[in-house]
């Protein structure tokens, strides 16, 4: 008997412990779907969608300020943010209302684009970024064709100081819709090349007499005419200009690395004349005494000069030291020609 009750205590035991365990399976299984998240752990994801991604201007005037508007929609299920937008380059300005959009919601980047003064096709970019995780950085294009009103022949201005037409060149203007324009002003660097012109004479072909000033002129002068005029599309005309002067520097400047103070740089000047002219030197002088002239030689109609370079002691923050050497001939012109000395680092 008291084996049999022992195996009848031991078996309701045992289903008890059963029973125990199915309800805590039981359980367990009821908690399982609460442990996974009610929602996607980022939210519903923004889309930004641009009707078109390339503006093209087509033919545009130098100059000329030219609009135009990219617009967008937020196509996705959650808030469209902008969080910048960046261009290429300082000619494009934009502007954009707001910087955040609902579901559906549409959006616009108003942007002007500045044409330069110069002639050909252009093409600019803007980036705009966002929250949309497909396509966070969206690129916007903006293509322009840039086309002078008026031409001008030749593109560049040439000039000489010798020969039959010395310092005088035509520069000829013309519209090409043959629309009349006035000449209002004319200024070239330096003051070096002057026109005569009448401001109230309208046409839609000027040919000019150009003039350089002779005693404007420096080694190997350049620059550029900017002429002014009164047609709607062509506000401004640049055209270079260069003059072939009397004498060449070679090299046209020196340039000393890894100075050390005091310690002399040996150094060649060449100075030759352009129109293969004789002519004589009668000095050559330092600003500052750190450039010597250990000798000059006459070879034909070009001079050599052997300069010894002397570094002196500088407390200049920028560890460097410039001089200049005046070339001065018999007949009084004077060529100019810089030092710029660089110190070694300590």
């Amino acid at each position: 008997m008291k084996v049999g009750r022992l195996s009848l205590i031991t078996g309701i035991i045992s289903s008890v412990l059963v029973l125990q365990c199915w309800f805590a399976g039981q359980a367990v299984g009821a908690q399982a779907p609460a442990s996974k998240p009610a929602a996607e752990p980022n939210g519903p994801s923004p889309k930004i969608v641009f009707e078109q991604a390339i503006h093209d201007f087509g033919p545009v005037a130098p100059g000329s300020l030219n609009p135009c508007k990219f617009k967008f929609k937020n196509e996705g299920a959650g808030v469209l943010k902008i969080s910048d937008v960046t261009k290429t380059c300082g000619c494009t300005v934009f502007t954009l209302e707001k910087k955040e959009y609902a579901p559906g919601e549409e959006g616009a980047i108003d942007v002007g684009y500045n044409a330069d003064r110069g002639s050909g096709v252009r093409t600019r970019h803007l980036y705009v970024l966002s929250n949309d995780k497909d396509n966070p950085r969206v690129e916007l294009t903006i293509k322009a064709s840039i086309a002078q009103k008026i031409v001008y022949d030749p593109e560049k201005l040439d000039y000489t100081l010798r020969g039959k037409n010395a310092g005088v060149l035509e520069l000829t203007l013309h519209s090409i819709d043959d629309q009349n324009f006035a000449i209002t002003a004319f200024n070239a660097t330096g003051d070096a090349v002057s026109a005569d012109f009448d401001p109230n004479q309208k046409a839609a072909k000027f040919v000019l007499k150009t003039k350089m000033d002779i005693q404007k002129t420096g080694v190997n002068s350049s620059g550029r005419i900017e002429i002014t005029t009164s047609h709607p599309e062509c506000p401004t005309i640049t055209v270079p200009f260069s003059v072939l002067a009397r004498f060449k520097v070679d090299p046209p400047a020196i340039n000393v690395l890894n100075a050390e103070v005091n310690k002399s740089v040996e150094r060649e000047l060449w100075l030759l004349n352009n129109y293969n002219e004789d002519f004589e030197i009668a000095s050559a002088t330092s600003k500052e005494g750190i450039i010597k002239v250990v000798s000059q030689e006459k070879i034909g109609n070009r001079y050599k000069f052997n300069l010894a370079i002397v570094p002196p002691a500088t407390r200049n923050p920028t560890r460097m030291f410039t001089d200049t050497l005046t070339i001065t001939t018999k007949d009084g012109e004077k060529i100019e020609v810089a030092c710029r000395g660089f110190y070694q680092r300590q």
